[in-house]
């Protein structure tokens, strides 16, 4: 188990902001799949306003700069003739805008905890000055990818500006994991004897390796169920299943799922064959979260394509990301003793 260490106010600070990126990964994950990123087609506000309206006859058309959005749009490869008055007032869907202007509210406590983050990190850059570049590089991180959301509102949704929008906040974690993991004199570390450590740290480093291939799979996959959805508005999320399986994107990721669950157990095993009171939390919780996304996976290849499910794979492999992260870190040699 890990041990029960009194946290300091740094590393509290670093897990409220992971925790806070991991929740808005879910908020995310649920924008796109009802397809509400285009709720609002202003950054920073919602249809002109600071609080969105609920019915259309509330937008004045008129105070919309329509000329900025077809400018941005054309700069992003848009046509900006498909952008008028009257194409926005057809757009218009309360509960997209809602659900968007939820995810938008959700960013502001990754921005502050960010922020505190990096703050409280400048008592630590004499100590440990990798802590203090990691918390900056989340800030900038933070940042872009706000940037990067007005980006996505601009683009229509572009595939590819989607996908660097996830794949920053993929990398986030990484970073406020490290921090939330360092920011101590005396860091979790799995103590284990030196030969089966270097074993499980090199299978615990290819599961980390097999989910961020995993991942890139998967956000090609992400884009291809966007598309069906845009262009598939009246058909059976059924008949989804049977298109993406004529894409070796979507089969190598179905495929090589197997190969992060077989690393999964691989670590889990020699984590609770040698290490002290066999495996800990964090060893059962990827074990678990990759059982789980192995099963969440069959229900949309072989059920149906969910929203829900969409959601939870989404959101469940951030949080293992996340684990699997701390995990490494917690693999890491200890200069200052031998026993590792």
């Amino acid at each position: 188990m890990v041990p029960r260490m009194a946290m300091t106010r740094f590393q509290k600070l670093a897990i409220a902001a992971l925790i806070s990126v991991l929740f808005l990964m879910f908020v995310g994950a649920t924008v796109r799949v009802t397809g509400s990123g285009m709720g609002c087609p202003d950054w920073p506000t919602c249809w002109g306003c600071l609080i969105p309206p609920t019915s259309v006859e509330q937008v004045d058309f008129d105070k919309l700069p329509i000329g900025t959005f077809q400018r941005k749009a054309e700069r992003m490869g848009r046509d900006p003739a498909t952008i008028t008055a009257e194409s926005l007032r057809a757009e218009f869907n309360p509960r997209h805008v809602w659900t968007e202007f939820i995810n938008r509210l959700c960013s502001l406590p990754v921005g502050f905890f960010s922020l505190a983050t990096f703050i409280a990190a400048f008592w630590q850059r004499e100590k440990r000055p990798v802590v203090f570049w990691m918390a900056f590089g989340s800030l900038v991180v933070v940042l872009v990818n706000a940037w990067m959301g007005a980006r996505v509102v601009y683009s229509g949704l572009k595939p590819g500006v989607l996908t660097a929008h996830l794949a920053l906040a993929m990398a986030l974690t990484g970073m406020l994991a490290y921090c939330a993991w360092r920011g101590t004199d005396s860091p979790w570390r799995v103590r284990m004897e030196a030969a089966p450590l270097a074993r499980l740290r090199l299978a615990v480093t290819l599961l980390l390796a097999a989910i961020i291939a995993e991942g890139i799979l998967g956000a090609s996959v992400r884009e291809m169920t966007d598309e069906l959805a845009k262009f598939h508005v009246n058909a059976p999320r059924t008949s989804w299943i049977s298109e993406l399986e004529g894409s070796w994107k979507y089969l190598a990721h179905r495929s090589f799922s197997w190969a992060v669950m077989a690393a999964a157990v691989v670590a889990w095993r020699l984590a609770a064959r040698h290490r002290a009171g066999g495996a800990g939390w964090i060893e059962h919780a990827v074990l678990a979260i990759v059982l789980a996304q192995m099963l969440l996976g069959i229900v949309m290849a072989r059920i149906h394509i969910y929203s829900w499910v969409q959601v939870l794979h989404v959101g469940l492999a951030a949080v293992l990301l996340s684990l699997v992260w701390l995990w490494r870190f917690g693999l890491s040699r200890d200069q200052g003793s031998k026993s590792t």
